[in-house]
């Protein structure tokens, strides 16, 4: 059961990313006051947890409407996430976040009011995008039936929740200690594990689809 509960822990820790998000919103909250940053934060992973939350317990029967079993979607989630870690291993998510948090300071200058930027981007796509959500729903649909299996995914989701939450509050602490360049590094190393974490997906997939079980 422990053994689920990190693995839980490692893949959705590794898909949401938040030492990837730390450094976006350190830029776009620079400026704001303390009272501005965690009013996002709190309201940014509330936001993220529902979403997460909903599509763990509905995800599977919404696929069953459609026609598509839990193989062919853990095939396909498998090949979505591999492609999220080719993009964190050569810093391609990093640097098209970047530009998104580019493009929205740009914007807030024109205004007197700070933007609200809980609910988008931090909330949706960068905590609970199609990769968080695809990995939710593999991981539920790994446990089956077993209440005990999805009450330790539920736990670990909520756990990596938790550690995004404290590591956004102290993005910009974080980010004049670490830099750039150790957060870059760090990143990295989180898309090799999600690699290799998303090809086993990838081959659990075909497996059940070809030869059952």
């Amino acid at each position: 059961m422990y053994e689920l509960f990190i693995t839980s822990f490692v893949t959705l820790f590794v898909v949401i990313d938040p030492p990837g998000i730390a450094p976006i919103f350190a830029v776009m909250t620079s400026g704001q006051d303390a009272a501005y940053k965690r009013k996002m934060v709190f309201r940014a992973t509330l936001v993220a947890t529902i979403i997460l939350v909903f599509f763990a317990f509905v995800g599977k029967g919404f696929l069953g409407l459609l026609g598509i079993s839990m193989a062919a979607f853990r095939t396909a989630g498998g090949f979505l996430l591999f492609l999220i870690a080719m993009e964190m291993v050569f810093e391609k998510r990093t640097e098209r976040r970047e530009k998104k948090a580019e493009h929205d300071d740009f914007y807030d200058t024109l205004q007197d009011e700070p933007e609200d930027i809980s609910v988008f981007p931090i909330a949706i796509p960068f905590m609970s995008g199609p990769g968080a959500i695809a990995t939710i729903m593999l991981l539920m649909g790994q446990a089956g039936e077993d209440w005990t299996s999805k009450g330790l995914i539920l736990t670990a989701l909520l756990t990596v929740i938790a550690s995004t939450t404290i590591i956004l509050l102290l993005s910009t602490k974080i980010m004049e200690v670490v830099g750039h360049t150790a957060a870059n590094a760090f990143t990295r190393i989180l898309g090799v594990i999600l690699a290799a974490l998303a090809t086993q997906y990838m081959f659990d997939g075909i497996r059940v689809s070809f030869f059952g079980g």
